[in-house]
Order: structure tokens, then C-alpha cells, then sequence
């Protein structure tokens, strides 16, 4: 069969992919990836991602401030923010990477859930789905969800939660994001998850150039090897795999109304 992909969750205005642009999307596209959303992480790239988007048919942004890099958000950035949403653009299709992370030893969780809460109005105001981080912060990620109740939702990427945890984010109406862990036999728990989640509830995504499938550790993940990720969930599910490729490409279409 010959599967039509969408990866929603690749940095590339990262490295290996910076200066080699063309070359990556095309790389990408024989691998029957299609399109690519590249979510930003502060305000700082907004401008490069911007202007990949423009000159990339394939290559979709969003716009977000990371949890993980809190230090460097400021009211500036959440202004920058909203200037890029007033102006019109097909090629944003999403407010993100945004979310919680205890993942740090000095996490600011307090302004963490400010700024969650501050993107989640924005999301919001501009009627726009949301790219979620979550990391040891599920439940709480939650709770926040539920209050904003977002008439776009979103999904909750990289997920390694519980499938209690994912079917609440689910109830909630947001899809889950299926990456590369699933291709490591010892990750259990997670390739249970998503064995047993509705398909009509999962993306898949790469998290390039981070989070590299099992056998290419060390390596720069790449767009592509969503292709991979895909396989290794038709090992996992009963669906027939034409089923699982095309339920997902729909989903991704119907969550990102702009793609």
C-alpha cells in the first residue's frame, strides 16, 4: 500500500535540517510524507519558523512558548505571540508547542500554568487547535483543559501516560500523539496505550530531530521515519493497516482545519 502521512510534531528549523531544507522535505515526501507541522517553542524562532513556512508548501507552523524554556518567556513574548495570530496566515495551523513540565529541577510551575492558561486564551480568542507538552503532568494538564474547554482542542503530543490518563485527555476531546517510543519493544506500557485507544483519537508525529526510533539511537530523528512509527502500530492494532493510515490522515485534517 502506498500511505499518505502528516508529521505533526517536527522541530525543523533545528538542526540537521537547517540549510538543507529542500533536500529534507523531499527526503520526507518520497516517504510519503506529505505535509509537516513545525511548532515553535519560543519567540525567538517565531520569525525563522514563519518564514519556512513561506517557503515550504509542505511545511505548516505553529507558534508556542515551551514550558521547558520558561526562563524565557516574558510578557514581550505572549504580545509577539498575538501579533503574528491578528495577521491572517493559512500556514499557522495551531498555537504550540505549549504545555506543564516537572521535568526540571527548578520547573516555575506556577508561571508555567500562567503561561499555559495565557496561550490557552489566545488558542481560544483565534479559534485555533493546541499542540500540547506534558511530562509528569498529565492530571494536572488536564484539569487546566477542562476549565478552558477549547472549542478547537487539540493533541497532547509524545504522550507516555497511563490509558486512564489518555482516555481522559480523549473524553475531553483531544487526540494523542503516537511517536517513536512505541518502536522500543520495552516501552509496554505505552505501546499498550495505543494498541487499545480508539483510532479515531491518535496522530502520529516524530518529535524531530528528537526523540530518534529504536535502532537509529544517537541519530537526528527525521521527518520521515513517521513512516516507521506508522508500521509499528500496524503491529500493534487489529485494524486492517489501509484503515489505520487513512482514519489518521483524516483525523490530522480534521483537527488542523487549515492543513
Amino acid at each position: 500500500m502506498t500511505a499518505r502521512f502528516i508529521d505533526t510534531h517536527c522541530h525543523f528549523d533545528f538542526p540537521p535540517f537547517t540549510g538543507n531544507e529542500c533536500a529534507s522535505v523531499e527526503k520526507a515526501k518520497r516517504a510519503g510524507v506529505e505535509k509537516i507541522i513545525l511548532p515553535a517553542t519560543q519567540a525567538d524562532y517565531f520569525a525563522r519558523v514563519s518564514t519556512l513556512a513561506r517557503q515550504h508548501e509542505a511545511i505548516y507552523m505553529a507558534l508556542g512558548l515551551h514550558p521547558i524554556v520558561i526562563e524565557k518567556h516574558t510578557d514581550a513574548s505572549l504580545h509577539q505571540m498575538e501579533d503574528y495570530l491578528r495577521a491572517p496566515s493559512e500556514k499557522l495551523v495551531a498555537i504550540g508547542e505549549i504545555g506543564l513540565d516537572l521535568y526540571r529541577d527548578d520547573p516555575q510551575f506556577d508561571r508555567q500554568e500562567w503561561l499555559l492558561g495565557a496561550q490557552l486564551t489566545l488558542a481560544k480568542r483565534y479559534d485555533l487547535p493546541v499542540i500540547l507538552h506534558s511530562r509528569r503532568t498529565h492530571d494536572k494538564l488536564a484539569m487546566h483543559l477542562k476549565r478552558h474547554d477549547l472549542p478547537r482542542t487539540g493533541v497532547v503530543h509524545g504522550f507516555a501516560g497511563s490509558l486512564v490518563q489518555a482516555e481522559r485527555f480523549i473524553q475531553l476531546g483531544y487526540k494523542i500523539g503516537v511517536g517513536g517510543t512505541i518502536t522500543y519493544p520495552r516501552a509496554s506500557k505505552t505501546r499498550h496505550v495505543m494498541a487499545k485507544l480508539p483510532l479515531s483519537a491518535l496522530l502520529l508525529e516524530t518529535d524531530a530531530p528528537d526523540m530518534p526510533l529504536n535502532g537509529f539511537q544517537g541519530q537526528p530523528n527525521r521527518p520521515e521515519q513517521v513512516a516507521r512509527v506508522f508500521t509499528t502500530l500496524c503491529e500493534l492494532r487489529a485494524e486492517p493497516a489501509e484503515v489505520i493510515a487513512e482514519t489518521i490522515f483524516n483525523n490530522t485534517l480534521s483537527l488542523f482545519s487549515r492543513l
